[in-house]
């Protein structure tokens, strides 16, 4: 069987910028949301490396999903290699980061979750019956579309050196990874569904300095 979402967005920190906007943290939970997710896929993926027959019990397939419900959630926490995890985890760590400046702890955690498992049932939907799908794709591609809303032209550099807006990267990569064979594109549409809806609400609601 197939194991779909494999590769990912590697994408460069996008720069710091200035908008006149309040930065809103939420609730302060001592360590960044962001990098404990972090870890925690990490840590699912060095233990996969030991114990490979994981990856099945854990990963998504509309096949088996009834008997294994849990894998909805479980599923975003797995990776099928070493750049899939990094990809994956490079690109959380600098959108993530960003996004957490902007709208707080509690609503990066909402856009992630909630996009990797709206993506995830987008997935048991339209893949393949006995296909399985791991990897954080729906999660990460709801982050890089809230930011991709409420800041559209940041400036990211692709690959460490091309400069881009960041609508445009997102928008590419979508295009691009989504539609590679072994991809699961269903869970970055789902997700970039998710983020884009929550970016335009998120985006109306920011209040300038006065």
């Amino acid at each position: 069987m197939p194991l779909s979402d494999r590769d990912y967005m590697r994408n460069p920190p996008p720069r710091w910028e200035s908008r006149g906007y309040r930065v809103s943290r939420g609730l302060s939970f001592g360590i960044s949301p962001v990098l404990i997710i972090i870890a925690v896929n990490l840590l699912i993926f060095l233990i996969i490396v030991i114990f490979s027959q994981l990856i099945y019990v854990l990963g998504l397939s509309p096949t088996t999903f009834l008997g294994r419900p849990w894998t909805l959630v479980t599923s975003m926490f797995v990776h099928a290699g070493f750049g899939h995890i990094f990809g994956n985890m490079l690109t959380l760590f600098f959108f993530g980061t960003y996004l957490t400046r902007l709208v707080g702890n509690n609503k990066f955690l909402f856009v992630y979750l909630v996009g990797g498992i709206l993506g995830n049932i987008l997935y048991l939907l339209l893949a393949p019956p006995l296909s399985i799908a791991v990897g954080a794709s729906g999660a990460v591609y709801a982050v890089a579309g809230v930011l991709a809303m409420m800041r559209p032209k940041l400036k990211v550099f692709l690959y460490f050196f091309i400069p881009m807006p960041l609508w445009v990267v997102v928008l590419v990569f979508f295009v691009i990874w989504s539609f590679f064979p072994g991809v699961a594109w269903q869970a970055h549409l789902g997700g970039l569904a998710l983020g884009l809806t929550a970016g335009y609400f998120y985006r109306k609601r920011e209040r300038p300095f006065f």
